[in-house]
């Protein structure tokens, strides 16, 4: 505890001068959030979810937290017969934050802009995306299951024309949520306020203040002290430190995002199935999920946790560690022990690069965890911490051995879109496989997309869902929980499983 304490001063020390000013402890008029990940960049693409949690920015349709689509800028829809054509009727007197009206020619020239950048929307059969006066039109090549949740996901927000150059480019961030834009400081500071002519519900609270980027203890001292009214990505160690303080509540909300090994499936190593399941079964994903985690349940033996239904495969949790098949499967792909207890073939002993980062706090104590275990059985892991945003660079350079990350299969509440776009191709999925791909998935994929009739899906799913399981290109270890600490100065809290929405608009301040 002490040790915790006194890292956390230093480290809190170091990074408090960056933290916005706020007058929340007298006025009580602002909220102070912290959260773990920075941002680079305006682009809807790939920072588009910070905008979109903080309410700044918005799209057509939301989804509730049962994973129902709800209107959002779109105040109803329809599909043809057909279900080629889908019409949009946007809500009316909509402005953006700097007056400017909602059209649907401006969501038109935005949907065609996030088709030409890397997300969801690629994957979407469109033909064509047109308007009339008061609606937009989305015509179709093929039946397409989930292009509500597509629609839902924050690279197709929608920005107001002034928020990009000659070029296209965003220069700045002009939404139409409860809050605006005050000041931006990439990569950590948000500063908003609340939006007066907000077409829905107002904000309770006038000001909001966000920083991001900071390690999980000062994020927890930053709550324990009252400077942040909600810390998100609160590390184990930390929330055991907070339970007993005062003024904060913990949460723990499970969500269907999965931590996993991301392989490099060309590897020497890795390009044998029957060496990923040995790996797998070396794991002792209980250990981790009580000892290193504190949070009972949480192994992973698939990707998809129990709250994407139709993708889980029930019975697999039986499937525990098992380093007597795992020496055998090791022994089978021509790897023997040496007298130092390391595997060995052709001369080469069995040693890989991992990397994780620490952006989500329980990460590195997982890596760790997989470290030491895997010796058991003659495997060594050289971990080292790094960027997030480097991982998908060391695949592209073909540097990365393995890496620990965490994928939200949930982020649309189908998983099928992210499957879509991380299975599409054999080499260049960011947060997908690495070097690995299957006609067989794709197909199966594809045909769910057009799937109407809901038993057939859930079947079809779970052929994948079984694939994914037999041929492991990624290896899974445990379902992510979101820690949060909450001050009990407020009030009307709730998480979104999804992430796609962080719900400030509807916090209150206890009046003192």
């Amino acid at each position: 505890m002490k040790k915790w304490f006194l890292v956390a001063i230093v480290l809190i020390a170091a990074g408090l001068s960056f933290w916005p000013t706020t007058e929340k402890s007298t006025a009580k008029q602002a909220i102070s959030i912290s959260g773990p990940f920075e941002f680079h960049s305006r682009e809807l693409s790939t920072n588009g979810y910070v905008f979109s949690r903080l309410q700044i920015v918005e799209s057509l349709v939301a989804v509730d937290e049962k994973a129902n689509p709800e209107p959002l800028l779109a105040k109803s829809w329809m599909q043809s017969k057909d279900g080629l054509t889908w019409s949009f009727m946007l809500r009316r007197k909509v402005t953006f934050h700097n007056g400017t009206e909602l059209t649907p020619h401006i969501v038109v020239n935005d949907l065609k802009r996030a088709q030409q950048h890397s997300g969801v929307l690629q994957q979407v059969p469109i033909t064509n995306i047109t308007h009339d006066d008061e609606q937009v039109i989305i015509r179709l090549s093929r039946l397409y299951r989930p292009l509500l949740f597509v629609l839902a996901h924050y690279s197709t927000a929608i920005l107001a024309p002034e928020s990009f150059d000659d070029n296209g480019n965003i220069t700045q961030i002009i939404g139409t949520g409860p809050y605006e834009i005050t000041n931006l400081q990439m990569p950590n500071i948000v500063k908003a306020t609340a939006y007066t002519t907000y077409w829905g519900k107002p904000a309770n609270i006038p000001q909001l203040n966000y920083l991001s980027g900071h390690r999980p203890e000062s994020r927890a001292l930053l709550a324990q002290s009252g400077q942040a009214d909600i810390a998100y990505s609160i590390d184990p160690a930390s929330m055991e430190a907070l339970k007993n303080s005062k003024n904060l509540h913990m949460k723990v909300a499970a969500m269907p995002r999965t931590v996993m090994l991301k392989l490099n499936n060309a590897h020497p190593y890795l390009n044998n199935v029957k060496v990923r399941h040995a790996l797998s079964l070396a794991i002792d994903r209980h250990e981790i999920a009580n000892k290193e985690l504190g949070l009972p349940g949480s192994e992973a033996y698939q990707l998809f946790s129990p709250a994407l239904g139709a993708w889980h495969i029930d019975g697999l949790e039986n499937r525990h560690r098992n380093l007597a098949e795992a020496r055998k499967l090791l022994a089978d792909a021509g790897w023997q022990l040496n007298s130092q207890g390391v595997l060995q073939r052709d001369g080469k002993t069995f040693t890989l690069n991992l990397v994780t980062y620490a952006d989500r706090p329980e990460l590195p104590l997982i890596a760790t965890a997989i470290q030491n275990q895997l010796k058991q059985v003659g495997v060594v892991l050289k971990v080292q911490i790094i960027d997030a945003q480097v991982i998908p660079a060391k695949q592209n350079d073909g540097t990365l051995d393995m890496a620990l990350i965490a994928r939200n299969y949930g982020m649309l509440s189908d998983p099928l879109p992210i499957l879509l776009n991380d299975f599409a191709e054999h080499t260049n999925s960011a947060w997908g496989p690495m070097n690995w791909s299957s006609p067989k998935l794709l197909a199966l994929l594809n045909t769910l997309t057009s799937e109407t009739d809901k038993f057939q899906y859930q079947r079809n799913a779970q052929l994948a869902a079984h694939l994914l399981v037999n041929e492991m290109p990624l290896i899974p270890i445990t379902y992510y929980h979101q820690i949060i600490a909450v001050n009990k100065s407020l009030q009307h809290f709730r998480f979104d499983p999804f992430e796609l929405n962080y719900r400030v608009a509807e916090l209150t301040l206890k009046s003192h």
